[in-house]
């Protein structure tokens, strides 16, 4: 039961709530407000601005999507604002805050809650047709019984590696079903055959995610309860967090200068796309864009186990409409477009996931490409006995995005030991728990 969050800072949340609330925020107040109708007519011209985040296969499979709307519906046009994940929270948050966020918007699972709770986002039933979304999934964009945010695509977590890589160093590469004591284990082996400036795996010793899939193995549940609770488990974290610092000593894992200088799908900053480490965590979804950097070199696996499952399945992320968009009618149409139109499915193939329309996602297995069933094979090996993930309950956000950060950045640099950062985990809980 993982409570799933990006690791960004949330920039101006007081003041988001603040100017909200004095403006009125949610739709039963904006529906009242002279001049500030969301009805347009079929021949109106209407511009919707639409933001995202992602690697260039999305974005280009977002732009012919969007170019495909507006070939049938001439009289609606896009104003696409889409960069990486980097900055991406703080930039829509301080749009948000001015009351002047994009009509549509891509929310991580993580938020999602938190924007739907606050009255920040636009209620999309009954225009949006849910009829052939898995409910489990619709769940993560609900709040007090409305649906202000539809999933996006189905993913599952895992890791990737570097195929020639592991060949050439004579390492025999992982398989599903492996287990953490396989990790660690091939790691050690692989100390004497990296040459220099070569690693086995990021450090991921005070990665948030990371040793979630580590906990979760262990059978010890997620690191905050569902009644919002410091959960980390003490034997398993020390003995997580000690196993990497081992690595970290022996060279196997990188030192925290080159760890930091890790910039994800980045052709020269991306550690595993610059042979720099043989090893690390992907989503489903996202091995087309770590294969479009190097064609064919890479391979996914489930995420280690021991006597539970350590990977999961989630929503890959959520649409949703903003409260303060004037133009809600034009933009729930296009949000329900997006998700549940097979042509719309066919240009967007697994760019975000598997496509959460039933009947989309089976169509669409039917002609996916070899890249496309990779991450599909992800997904159904963890689906068999995968955990399960769950947006968790509110208020952590800046405990994962920032006290976490910071036990993670003094562990890389030795700055502390696992025992000292378990208990500054512990004592930095204690302003979050209920």
């Amino acid at each position: 039961m993982l409570k799933w969050k990006r690791s960004l800072t949330v920039l101006l949340a007081a003041a988001l709530v603040g100017t909200l609330a004095a403006c009125g925020g949610g739709e039963k107040n904006k529906a009242t407000e002279p001049g500030n109708s969301a009805s347009t007519s079929e021949n109106q011209s209407v511009k919707l601005r639409i933001m995202w985040w992602g690697a260039q296969e999305r974005h280009e499979a977002t732009l012919a999507a969007l170019d495909l709307y507006t070939k049938n519906n001439p009289n609606v046009t896009f104003e696409p604002e889409y960069s990486g994940m980097d900055g991406y929270l703080d930039k829509l948050s301080t749009q948000a805050a001015a009351s002047n966020a994009p009509d549509i918007i891509q929310l991580d699972p993580g938020w999602t809650p938190d924007w739907a709770a606050r009255k920040q986002l636009s209620v999309l039933t009954p225009e949006l047709d849910v009829s052939q979304i898995d409910p489990k999934l619709l769940a993560g964009g609900q709040s007090g019984g409305e649906q202000y945010a539809v999933p996006l695509g189905s993913v599952a977590y895992g890791m990737i590696y570097d195929k020639a890589a592991l060949e050439k160093l004579g390492i025999a590469a992982p398989s599903n079903g492996w287990t953490w004591d396989d990790f660690f284990a091939l790691a050690k082996e692989a100390k004497s055959k990296l040459p220099s400036g070569q690693y086995f795996s990021k450090d991921y010793a005070g990665d948030y995610f990371a040793y979630s899939a580590f906990q979760y193995s262990k059978g010890k549940g997620t690191i905050i309860s569902e009644d919002g609770k410091f959960n980390v488990d003490q034997a398993s974290f020390l003995e997580w967090t000690t196993k990497f610092e081992e690595l970290r000593k022996e060279g196997i894992i990188p030192p925290a200068d080159v760890n930091s200088s890790d910039k994800e799908f980045d052709p020269q900053m991306d550690l595993m796309v610059s042979g720099k480490v043989l090893l690390r965590l992907s989503f489903s979804n996202n091995y087309g864009s770590w294969d479009s950097l190097k064609k064919g070199a890479y391979a996914l696996v489930t995420m280690p186990r021991s006597t539970e499952a350590g990977g999961w399945l989630k929503p890959s992320m959520y649409l949703a409409v903003s409260a303060n968009s004037k133009k809600t009618d034009e933009a729930k149409k296009f949000v329900n477009w997006f998700v549940n139109d097979p042509e719309a499915a066919k240009i967007l193939k697994t760019a975000r996931g598997l496509p959460v329309n039933k009947d989309n996602a089976t169509a669409l297995q039917e002609t996916m490409s070899d890249t496309d069933k990779v991450g599909l094979e992800l997904l159904r090996a963890t689906e068999t006995d995968g955990q399960t993930w769950t947006a968790g309950p509110g208020g952590w956000t800046n405990y994962i995005d920032k006290d976490w950060p910071l036990v993670r950045d003094q562990l890389s640099f030795n700055k502390i030991t696992p025992e000292q950062a378990y208990e500054q985990l512990a004592d930095a809980a204690k302003a979050y728990e209920k």
